[in-house]
């Protein structure tokens, strides 16, 4: 008898980690695979903590967050959008978010609709909990268009997931794209999780939200991009009051509540300046944009912290493969994608990581297509 859920079956480990296994014997490889900065939380917000614990703040908050984090956040997205907040609970990362929401509205058999490439987590969650996913072919320029999506609804759908700046591509969505997206769902009475962990990270077009754009939108955030926090597991969600009060219930019985101490320095996170740090990162996408575009065909990634270019010959996880061998760490697109024929550069790394990794990669391009020709 097996004690595994049968579930458990609808789900397999993940890609990524499966890239780590190969590369376990690498002597300092070229790492150009983490999704988390390579920048280290603020010297402020690390004295916060510090000074939270000290002062005893290390026992359970309310479920649904500290109100002075809660107020903080919902301010935050008043200054940068113009929009706050309704409704806020704070959650255990963007992930925790994420799991409380589809766990609140999924029933087994519900269609999901999000765009094909994707971040892990939506197919493995939905499939997790008896969804059917749903995915739109953006390929090639990883636009999420509301065309597409309206002709993938059905009676069915119940949710739209949207990722903007998108994991990953790197690819964001204008804010009209993004109202056009949210008319669509409100027209057929559609659910929508906006997952904008990565909105601080623009380095083109100006940063848009899908708050407010309609009373179906469930948003959410966090700190592990903007703050480094990755390990504080740090996020908040607003969206309809009644789906918000069931995510609420259920952290009850899953999460209990985000980090205490790590909340209140989270509202310091708020406060600092990400200016100087989305230059750098606008200055390490161009060098990946403009090093590997001769010899790659790449989506110029207008956000977050990732470009998805062509394999070349079309198999990114033999091309991956190659690349471990020679000592750099990318992901293949077969983890975030239906198809194999691209893969993940993450930038968040330093300036001379990203430029030696590229120019393995553009030799390694160069005898991949060699050998296929």
């Amino acid at each position: 008898m097996s004690f595994i859920a049968s579930r458990m079956a609808q789900i397999d480990a993940s890609g990524i980690r499966k890239v780590f296994a190969l590369a376990a014997d690498l002597e300092n490889p070229i790492n150009l695979s983490i999704g988390q900065p390579d920048f280290d939380v603020d010297e402020a917000v690390k004295e916060e903590a510090i000074a939270q614990i000290r002062g005893g703040f290390n026992k359970y908050t309310q479920t649904h967050g500290t109100d002075e984090l809660r107020r903080a956040v919902s301010a935050y997205y008043e200054r940068r959008f113009g929009q706050p907040l309704d409704n806020v609970l704070i959650t255990s990362g963007v992930s925790g978010g994420l799991f409380l929401a589809l766990m609140a509205t999924l029933n087994p058999g519900d269609e999901v609709v999000f765009g094909d490439p994707y971040f892990v987590m939506y197919k493995h969650l939905v499939n997790l909990l008896g969804g059917k996913c749903v995915m739109v072919d953006t390929y090639p320029d990883f636009k999420l268009g509301a065309q597409a999506v309206e002709a993938a609804i059905t009676d069915k759908t119940k949710l739209l997931i949207v990722n903007s700046p998108s994991n990953p591509t790197g690819v964001t969505l204008t804010r009209q794209e993004l109202q056009s997206l949210a008319d669509v769902a409100e027209r057929h009475g559609v659910l929508v999780i906006s997952d904008e962990i990565y909105e601080q990270f623009h380095y083109d077009a100006a940063p848009a939200t899908m708050a407010g754009m309609s009373d179906n939108v469930i948003v959410l955030n966090g700190f592990s991009k903007m703050a480094a926090m990755t390990g504080w597991r740090v996020g908040y969600a607003s969206g309809p009051a009644d789906v918000i009060q069931e995510m609420t219930t259920l952290q009850q019985y899953t999460f209990v509540c985000a980090p205490s101490f790590a909340q209140q320095a989270a509202v310091r996170a708020l406060e600092q300046d990400m200016e100087a740090r989305i230059a750098a990162y606008r200055r390490k996408r161009d060098i990946v944009v403009n090093e590997l575009g001769p010899a790659f065909d790449v989506a110029t990634p207008g956000g977050a912290f990732y470009a998805f270019p062509a394999a070349p010959n079309g198999d990114g996880e033999r091309f991956v493969e190659a690349a471990i061998k020679n000592n750099v760490l990318v992901i293949p697109g077969n983890v975030f994608s239906e198809k194999n024929s691209h893969f993940r550069i993450s930038f968040a790394a330093e300036d001379d990581v990203i430029r030696q990794g590229v120019a393995v990669l553009n030799r390694l391009a160069e005898e991949h297509y060699n050998a296929g020709n």
